[in-house]
């Protein structure tokens, strides 16, 4: 008999153990969890940031990671460059305006195809001719597999002289590097080796 009580301690005493090693274990599951979705929600909410609005109200605003609109700022970095720099009046200091900030978003490269133009009598003409000159860009190709990202860029000229309108083909390269933001240099880029590889007239049309 007392062998008996013995046993049925002995047995309480496994099924107290068995249960307290399964409650320990679900409480090491729900505290790892809790842990777990508290590091979520402090995620998201590290996604979200507020906004005054002139003082008075907070609005929501989303945060996002920088390098996801890279792309998008790279290709509106190049495209920003050649309006500056190929939308030409026949005024020299608007001319000598739009160089100077296309000459802040690219190195000494753009500054050589500018200086060569110049000692050719380009601008002069552009001037004494009362020409007008502008730019549309077709299309912005970069690669963003290798650094510096190669760049191509396809677009037209229309020179507008009083007697005709000219059209032509314009293609150019260069090599896109990571530099710092600013007033002048929004998108945080900089332009290397700039080159013209084509230029060519496609039409003439009488005006």
């Amino acid at each position: 008999m007392e062998f008996k009580t013995l046993r049925n301690i002995e047995n309480s005493f496994r099924q107290i153990r068995l249960y307290a090693m399964i409650f320990a274990v679900l409480c090491i599951l729900v505290v790892g969890y809790a842990v777990w979705q508290s590091y979520h929600f402090a995620e998201q909410q590290r996604q979200k940031i507020y906004v005054l609005d002139n003082g008075k109200s907070l609005m929501l605003a989303l945060a996002q990671d920088v390098t996801i609109n890279r792309p998008v700022e790279a290709r509106e970095h190049v495209r920003r460059f050649h309006e500056l720099f190929f939308t030409l009046a026949p005024d020299k200091n608007a001319i000598e305006s739009n160089m100077k900030r296309a000459f802040n978003m690219a190195d000494k490269s753009a500054f050589n195809y500018y200086k060569d133009l110049s000692e050719k009598g380009y601008y002069n003409r552009i001037i004494s001719g009362n020409i007008q000159q502008r730019i549309e860009i077709d299309s912005v190709q970069c690669n963003f597999d290798t650094y510096p990202y190669a760049v191509r860029t396809y677009a037209r000229q229309f020179i507008i002289r009083s007697s005709n309108l000219t059209e032509r083909s314009l293609v150019t390269s260069c090599y896109l590097v990571n530099s710092v933001r600013s007033d002048n240099n929004p998108q945080g880029f900089n332009i290397e080796k700039f080159s013209v590889l084509e230029n060519k007239d496609l039409q003439v049309v009488d005006r």
